[in-house]
């Protein structure tokens, strides 16, 4: 596995809509990703990501992910398990609000009881986000990250997306077509550090590792072979 960038916990929230719990779980993974806890979180789009979303379902892969579903459907667990592997936390709204859904208002409009279950799911999100990450206590200043940004600055920052997740990318022309590929240049560099050539051994083994992060179709199985061990010859070659 390649070395990545500084560790983010994705937050994929529920998308339903018909009911108030899903209005809850979107509002409390927005006051995580913009206020709680900005600089450890991205949110992962869950109608993107079901549709075929290689970024947000590679960032899943490769970051742990707290799902956050509105009822026992999961869907948002259950996608996120389907595409790019089990959720390192799943919360259920409606397993852990003791009111009951006349009481949380509507899907519209959040009753003052619907609003505090907002507000206890992003702290128990936020706490979640902590654990994962392994962040240090301080009783005065709250959890930080050693040279992380002042959470007060993050008032008027917009909650960033998995796409913008800083996990490096390379386009390649293959079969006719520009392809981009997920986390190819960490590849190219790890092997080239293990000091891999680019030979029939070396393409069994990167071509496997390529998969991990990307999907290739059987048919253009040969096309992508051919596309990226050229480039890493010649990746290898520049680093002489």
């Amino acid at each position: 596995m390649p070395e990545l960038p500084k560790s983010k916990v994705g937050i994929i929230a529920c998308s339903g809509e018909e009911i108030p719990e899903g209005t809850i779980t979107r509002l409390a993974a927005l006051k995580v990703l913009e206020s709680l806890r900005p600089h450890e979180t991205v949110t992962i789009c869950l109608p993107l990501f079901l549709a075929g979303g290689e970024g947000d379902r590679a960032f899943a892969r490769l970051h742990p992910t707290i799902a956050v579903d509105g009822c026992e459907k999961r869907c948002a667990a259950r996608g996120t398990e389907t595409y790019s592997g089990k959720p390192a936390v799943s919360i259920v709204v409606n397993e852990r609000a003791s009111t009951d859904d006349s009481g949380l208002g509507s899907a519209r409009k959040l009753s003052k009881a619907g609003m505090q279950v907002v507000n206890d799911i992003a702290d128990q999100i936020a706490h979640d986000v902590d654990q994962l990450l392994d962040l240090k206590q301080n009783r005065r200043r709250g959890p930080q990250v050693e040279g992380s940004e002042s959470r007060n600055e993050s008032k008027s920052r917009h909650a960033p997306c998995s796409c913008g997740s800083e996990i490096p990318t390379l386009t390649l022309q293959i079969a006719g077509r520009e392809v981009t590929l997920i986390a190819l240049p960490l590849l190219f560099a790890q092997f080239r550090r293990a000091g891999k050539s680019p030979n029939d051994a070396t393409k069994f083994e990167l071509m496997r590792a390529v998969r991990v992060y990307n999907s290739i179709s059987n048919a253009d199985e040969t096309s992508y072979e051919e596309a990226i061990m050229q480039e890493y010859s010649a990746f290898c070659a520049r680093s002489h």
